[in-house]
């Protein structure tokens, strides 16, 4: 079967909507579909597609729709599309998501926040990670920290220096170091970053790194913190899982519908006290770290592969339905 996948976000690009694109046309094309890959749509044509992000894949949802009427159509709601362009643009994201077949949620709460016509249309594909080999050169700890990484482009959506603020309201005895990974979404992050640099001796920014250098920082690191303010259903969220390290997360539906709505690790949204009050415990009450670590690789299996390509086929066959046909390779 002909697939297209369209993303917003080009070739080499270490957006989450890419390295998603990548992901997923490995697993299709594993299952026997044969995968195109699309920035922008020029009419071409296929048995479906599959568009990461309702709102900035507008125009080539439509348009495939228009070419292709009896294609299943089917439309991944980025986190943004969910908590913020569904209200902020809602004739290009709702018209999106009315023209799709099925809409793939990528975390197990996102029925509560998108509108109730739409529900019957949901399908949950929860994105997959490796685990990390742990023979990885860079992965070297340094004992006389606490590492905690955060992993993540600096954008306003991720929060991403809540962890750094955070530290600066621990005790001065306390060992934790705040490792940052990403790129600055512009300038202004940027500046901000190397501020908070100069100014919190806890904190380092390491800049955009690769997938190994990546997974080194996660195997060195004690603990990690996922800030958002919104999530889509973040893939750092199922590495760490997948890695056995502990998360301490923002208590958004985005984290919740990856992690349980019991998990012990949340903090409220932009709330500094509440974090440092979290990063605090992690590091000096060994019960509650281990309570963390054991949590999250009890949901390890939920986020291989396997499970996702299992997901992702059943999306693809619920959109068939739809139409009165029937999914093959």
């Amino acid at each position: 079967m002909k697939l297209i996948l369209m993303t917003p976000a080009p070739p080499g690009s270490k957006a989450g909507n890419r390295a998603t694109a990548e992901r997923w046309a490995a697993l299709l094309h594993e299952a026997g579909h044969d995968i195109d890959i699309l920035t922008e749509y020029h009419g071409q044509a296929a048995d479906a597609m599959i568009a990461l992000h309702a709102w900035r894949s507008h125009d080539a949802i439509m348009a495939f729709r228009q070419e292709h009427p009896k294609a299943p159509m089917i439309t991944v709601l980025a986190g943004t599309d969910v908590y913020r362009f569904q209200h902020s643009h809602p004739d290009e994201t709702l018209a999106s998501m009315a023209a799709s077949h099925v809409l793939i949620g990528l975390h197990r709460e996102v029925a509560q926040d998108i509108p109730a016509r739409l529900h019957d249309r949901l399908a949950i594909v929860l994105q997959s990670a490796d685990v990390p080999p742990r023979d990885l050169p860079a992965a070297r700890k340094d004992n006389r920290y606490f590492d905690v990484c955060v992993i993540g482009h600096l954008r306003e959506e991720k929060d991403p220096l809540r962890a750094a603020y955070a530290s600066r309201l621990l005790p001065t005895d306390s060992n934790i170091r705040i490792l940052q990974a990403g790129k600055a979404h512009n300038e202004d992050w940027s500046e901000a970053a190397r501020c908070e640099e100069r100014e919190n001796s806890r904190y380092q920014w390491l800049g955009e790194l690769g997938k190994e250098a990546t997974q080194a920082l996660m195997i060195q690191s004690d603990a990690m913190v996922i800030s958002s303010v919104m999530e889509g259903g973040a893939n750092v969220v199922s590495e760490a899982c997948r890695a056995g390290l502990p998360v301490i997360a923002s208590d958004i539906a985005g984290n919740r519908g990856l992690l349980g709505k019991q998990y012990p690790g949340y903090f409220a949204v932009r709330n500094d006290a509440a974090l440092a009050h979290l990063l605090l415990r992690a590091e000096t009450e060994s019960d509650f770290l281990q309570a963390l670590r054991r949590h999250v690789e009890s949901e390890a299996a939920n986020f291989t592969p396997a499970m996702e390509q299992k997901a992702l086929l059943a999306a693809l066959n619920q959109a068939f339905r739809t139409i009165g046909s029937i999914a093959s390779p």
